[in-house]
Parts: structure tokens; C-alpha cells; sequence
């Protein structure tokens, strides 16, 4: 069956409208900078030991609606704190109460190991740097820091 041509040229239009212009990305992600920007903050100030952990599923909300010249120093950071989370969950540790050097009876010396390494990984220039950009680029293209 063939459709009119007015009915192609709706749905191109209406496909058209689904996607998001550069410029409306980026507002809708300072947009959402703004609105956490207060969460984050009061996550962060805490100062605890797992407070990026903590962090974790707002940068994965802002990492959603990232444009594109930030969206891998969102992906680079939030998959070094999740290889950090997921160590931890896989030793059945509280990443606020984990103390490496006096790490509970029941976790293992491989499970040391794996939390180590993924402590290690947030370190890593990439990651600090990946981490130092996101909040840059808030600053820079948003007007609002990442938190305060």
C-alpha cells in the first residue's frame, strides 16, 4: 500500500522533532546541573569515604543527558566507580565502613585485591582528569559548578 506524500512528509517532520539540537542538549543538561547541583553538594560536603560512591547515581543521571563533548569523561568516571562498587558489593562490604588496612575477617585476600585495584583505577590520570573535565565543563559551558 502506498501512503500519500503528505503522510511521508508528517512523519519526517514529526521524526525530525524527536531529536534534540546541540544547543537543547546542552540546555537540558545545565538544566540538570543546576537541579542537582544541591544533592551533589550535600553528598559531597559529608566528606565520607564513599562519598563519590554515594555521588554515583546522580552522575549517572547527568551522564544521561551529557552532550557529547563531555559524554566520555562521564562514561571513564562513572565505570571506575563502578568497578569500585562492584568490588565492594562482591566482598559484601560497606564501602563508608571498609578499612583496608583492617579489612573484615570475611573478606578475602583475592576480594582485597579486587577493591585495591579498583580504588587504584579512580586514581588513574584518565579518571582524575576525566573527573576534573565534567566538573570544568559545568563551570564553563554551564555557569554552575558541578557542586559547591
Amino acid at each position: 500500500m502506498r501512503r500519500p506524500a503528505g503522510s511521508a512528509l508528517v512523519l519526517l517532520l514529526a521524526l525530525a522533532g524527536c531529536s534534540n539540537s546541540p544547543e537543547d542538549v546542552r540546555a537540558d543538561y545545565c538544566s540538570s546541573v543546576r537541579d542537582q547541583q544541591e544533592r551533589l553538594s550535600g553528598i559531597l560536603a559529608e566528606e565520607r569515604p564513599d562519598a563519590l560512591l554515594r555521588a554515583l547515581p546522580v552522575f549517572r543521571e547527568l551522564s544521561g543527558q551529557a552532550p557529547r563533548d563531555v559524554a566520555d569523561d562521564w562514561t571513564l568516571l562513572i565505570e571506575a566507580l563502578e568497578g569500585l562498587d562492584e568490588a565492594l558489593v562482591e566482598a559484601d562490604v560497606d564501602p563508608g565502613d571498609y578499612d583496608a588496612g583492617d579489612p573484615p575477617a570475611s573478606v578475602t585476600g583475592a576480594q582485597q585485591r579486587s577493591i585495591a585495584e579498583a580504588a587504584d583505577a579512580l586514581t588513574r590520570p584518565e579518571v582524575v582528569a576525566a573527573y576534573d573535565g565534567v566538573k570544568q565543563q559545568a563551570v564553563d559551558v554551564c555557569n554552575t559548578p558541578l557542586f559547591r
